[in-house]
């Protein structure tokens, strides 16, 4: 079987007395759009720090395409070609919406002062595929006529989509998705899950999905994740998910109302 683009093997972390994450396990495979859930305190959140270098976990490893990349920096995770987003979407507020897609791009030579003097002609070349990158990204996430506009003007909608916009201008395997549906109107919710389709048919991104917000889960996920108090609790399609008793009693409600309900958290 082909190796999962992402596992995470027996991973625990505590804050103190709260034991947030207890030897949690799970894998996403390659290519996939798979859901993470759980009820308030669950430790979704705290995982996804884990796996992407804002936390270091007490034990456990995390792998990326194979590779033991626990206790990395987030930098070097991004090197790594594993981006993150935000619930809350963080933007150069003064800078205009094309700029913020402009400094996204890693080992730029303009970056670097001697280039300046000896490499002009490399840098201008450079700047010019930068440039025709994100106008095209712009178009694809529907925001060209918004490209000179500073980011601060943009709607919290908008701003998920200059996310996606942002993770559009590197060479990325998978991206982990931070509600990307929350504060967001139900038009702008599917239009940012369409575009999140079209990316994981159109370039076989692997995206990891935390929601609280069921009806998304529910209808853009192959697969989904259920965790409860710190663990694994079930895994399966959203069919099987539905009808877990173990779901239904730790996030769902009562039985017959799975999938019906969005229920917002604070930390998770």
């Amino acid at each position: 079987m082909q190796e999962p683009v992402l596992r995470v093997q027996n991973v625990s972390k505590r804050f103190g007395g709260v034991h947030a994450v207890k030897n949690c396990s799970l894998e996403v495979n390659a290519g996939s759009i798979t859901g993470l859930i759980g009820p308030n305190g669950a430790g979704k959140t705290t995982l996804f720090n884990l796996i992407t270098g804002f936390h270091r976990p007490d034990s456990g490893h995390v792998f990326l395409q194979g590779e033991d990349i626990t206790g990395l920096e987030p930098h070097e995770i991004f090197r790594k070609r594993l981006f993150r987003t935000f619930q809350i979407a963080r933007d150069y507020r003064e800078m205009t919406v094309l700029e913020n897609l402009l400094i996204i791009p890693e080992q730029q030579i303009g970056e670097k002062i001697w280039n300046v003097w000896f490499r002009g002609k490399s840098i201008r070349e450079q700047e010019r595929a930068n440039v025709r990158k994100a106008l095209q990204t712009l178009e694809f996430i529907e925001l060209q006529d918004k490209k000179d506009l500073p980011a601060k003007y943009l709607s919290g909608g908008e701003k998920k989509l200059l996310e996606i916009g942002r993770m559009m201008m590197v060479d990325l395997g998978m991206v982990l998705l931070d509600e990307p549906g929350a504060g967001v109107p139900p038009l702008m919710q599917n239009r940012i899950l369409d575009h999140i389709r079209r990316l994981s048919r159109e370039q076989s991104l692997t995206l990891f999905i935390v929601e609280h917000d069921m009806d998304i889960i529910m209808n853009i996920c192959q697969t989904i994740i259920v965790m409860s108090d710190g663990s694994k609790l079930a895994e399966g399609t959203p069919r099987e998910i539905r009808s877990d008793e173990r779901v239904i009693e730790a996030y769902l409600g009562t039985p017959g109302s799975p999938g019906t309900t969005s229920s917002p958290e604070g930390q998770s």
